[in-house]
């Protein structure tokens, strides 16, 4: 363990809810801040829940998505992430296309997505956890017009899901699809590791 290891908070528990600012997370120590492992959590993750308000209110929704992050140079988390934009392809209506066009083809949501999700047994039930992976965050979604766009989100969309980021779509295939996009404006992510195994830890330890 590095100094700036020990040095580190493993609890913020001072935080307040701001308007206009976002919190701290309050398990430092589970917070990610490498763009690189964010990344690695991203690339990893199949359903990306988005959600939203609409006249009939809040509601949630698992989607399939593509995705591409544009990082800036010496970019770290948080606001300072914009260039990440989540591409989703869904039938031409709907109630997430009503809400979207009914926002001026601008429309908040919040998103969340998890990966290598797994239970941690405890000695009691008030012990027992979860292990994983996940990223959550907020931004702006709109529908696409431009065809090469839309083609550049499907060949994310069969990258991300299929790992067939090569394929070509006609015109009418496009066509046939609404493709709309996040582009994201926040974002924090956090990996709850699950603990190694008692003898592992006594044998890293040397006894």
């Amino acid at each position: 363990m590095t100094g700036l290891d020990e040095a580190r908070p493993t609890r913020r528990n001072n935080e307040r809810t701001v308007a206009g600012c976002h919190r701290m997370m309050r398990r430092a120590d589970r917070e990610v801040t490498d763009c690189e492992q964010i990344e690695g959590i991203i690339a990893a993750c199949r359903i990306v829940h988005v959600g939203y308000a609409d006249a009939e209110g809040l509601t949630i929704v698992p989607l399939n998505f593509g995705y591409e992050w544009q990082r800036r140079e010496g970019a770290g988390t948080g606001d300072e992430l914009a260039g990440l934009t989540l591409y989703i392809h869904s039938a031409s209506i709907g109630r997430k296309l009503d809400a979207i066009r009914a926002a001026g083809n601008a429309l908040d949501v919040a998103f969340s997505m998890e990966t290598d999700c797994e239970v941690i047994a405890g000695r009691t039930p008030c012990n027992w956890g979860e292990a994983f992976k996940s990223v959550i965050g907020n931004g702006v979604a709109s529908v696409i017009d431009d065809l090469d766009e839309c083609r550049k989100g499907l060949r994310l969309l069969m990258g991300q899901q299929a790992g067939m980021p090569d394929i070509e779509f006609t015109d009418q295939q496009v066509r046939s699809v609404t493709v709309w996009k996040i582009e994201v404006r926040h974002l924090t992510a956090k990996i709850h590791a699950k603990p190694e195994p008692r003898n592992a830890r006594r044998q890293a330890a040397g006894e």
